[in-house]
């Protein structure tokens, strides 16, 4: 089935170009059956980019989702053009009486910071609290997974000496849930951080499950709420060349980033790098959509609770 998408969204033809079925809004009218509503408040810098991650991640299942982005009304994008976020975009002040059946919420660049001084920590706050009543499931991402468990669960979050940087190997902790459907015993996942969540807080919350670890880059994936909420510290999303972005990008003008790990072959930055997770992220996704989105919600939106 296809994925259902804003007319004219950039991500329709880079994914087209990857044989992947998409469909715009015009043409899915003619469609009778109830999509799922899955909106993205997408708070990462390079919006285009994490659209496309994201959307080519949600295109293997076989239920139709109907995707919306959202975005703060207390914070203007500096990397992508205002036309871009006028047309696919919308203030979570207008999108506040719908109902969703999943959201995914992205990382953010202010991970250094104390939550309360980022500057829209109250919208996004707000935003987090509306989740509970009108979303069936959530995908928090590397920064708001750490402020999504601060501020439900109060667990800290605390700087790393040197950046959490490369592709490390996870293990399941509860192997027979169905969000892990399909998985090989270790898993790799990227990650690209500068804070950290730690296993003892987690502990200490009973509502929360650490469901995946690694003994390199720590917590991995926490669930809540019977798998309504999802706190997941690193990149399933990323594509092939998103670290190396990076890795370009701060050499030479930070001191706290090394090559990352386990990425290039022979760690020589001159190879194209090695993807090692995309199977079981397309697993990790198709699993949510259809286990925890799809089952759990009713068919009725509007009683989404």
């Amino acid at each position: 089935m296809p994925l259902r998408l804003p007319d004219r969204l950039p991500a329709i033809d880079l994914l087209k170009g990857e044989n992947i079925f998409v469909m715009d809004n015009s043409r899915a009218h003619a469609q009778d059956i109830r999509p799922l509503r899955i909106v993205i408040l997408n708070l990462m810098p390079l919006k285009i980019t994490t659209e496309t991650d994201l959307i080519r991640l949600l295109s293997n299942t076989p239920l139709q989702l109907d995707i919306s982005f959202m975005k703060l009304r207390s914070h203007t994008s500096k990397n992508t053009p205002i036309e871009h976020m006028m047309m696919f975009y919308r203030d979570f002040a207008a999108m506040r009486n719908e109902k969703f059946d999943g959201m995914i919420i992205t990382g953010a660049p202010v991970e250094t910071l104390d939550y309360e001084q980022v500057s829209y920590w109250d919208e996004i706050t707000d935003i987090f609290d509306w989740a509970r009543t009108h979303v069936t499931s959530t995908l928090f991402i590397c920064w708001a997974a750490q402020a999504g468990l601060f501020h439900y669960y109060g667990v800290p979050k605390y700087q790393l000496p040197k950046k959490m940087f490369g592709i490390f190997p996870q293990r399941m902790l509860t192997p027979l849930m169905p969000i892990f459907r399909g998985f090989d015993d270790v898993f790799m996942m990227p990650h690209s951080r500068h804070t950290e969540v730690r296993r003892e807080d987690i502990e200490q919350q009973p509502e929360l499950t650490l469901i995946a670890e690694s003994e390199q880059s720590g917590v991995s994936i926490v669930m809540a709420r019977g798998g309504r909420e999802f706190f997941i510290t690193g990149h399933l999303e990323y594509a092939p060349n998103t670290l190396d972005n990076e890795y370009r990008r701060d050499r030479g003008v930070r001191d706290d980033v090394d090559l990352p790990f386990n990425y290039y072959p022979n760690d020589d930055p001159a190879l194209p790098p090695m993807v090692s997770w995309r199977a079981h992220a397309n697993l990790f996704y198709n699993n949510w959509v259809n286990y925890y989105v799809y089952q759990e919600t009713p068919y009725d939106i509007s009683k989404i609770e």
